[in-house]
């Protein structure tokens, strides 16, 4: 699984602070519900990876049904293609 990010993602992350893709636990449930609040959506069903930047949530993707929440305040189209990138190595490590 060492494909490399597209240059342009790179650059955008290379920009960015520290950033965690994580599994989204029971501790984050606040968290989440602070996302699809600021979204105006429901938190996604199924497993979540998380998007941290500098420690804070901010994008979360189900697993299941592909289904986003993000900070709409901030600007998190890289981080979302990070997420779904992740997303696809996961599920393709466990074909």
């Amino acid at each position: 699984m060492s494909r490399r990010l597209p240059a342009s993602l790179a650059r955008q992350v290379g920009e960015r602070g520290e950033i965690a893709i994580r599994p989204a636990s029971p501790g984050d449930a606040s968290a989440l519900r602070r996302l699809a609040a600021l979204a105006d959506r429901r938190v996604p069903s199924g497993p979540l990876l998380l998007a941290e930047a500098d420690g804070e949530p901010v994008v979360a993707l189900s697993r299941l049904t592909g289904e986003l929440i993000s900070d709409p305040f901030r600007a998190t189209a890289d981080l979302v293609e990070l997420l779904r990138l992740r997303a696809g190595q996961l599920h393709a490590a466990a074909a």
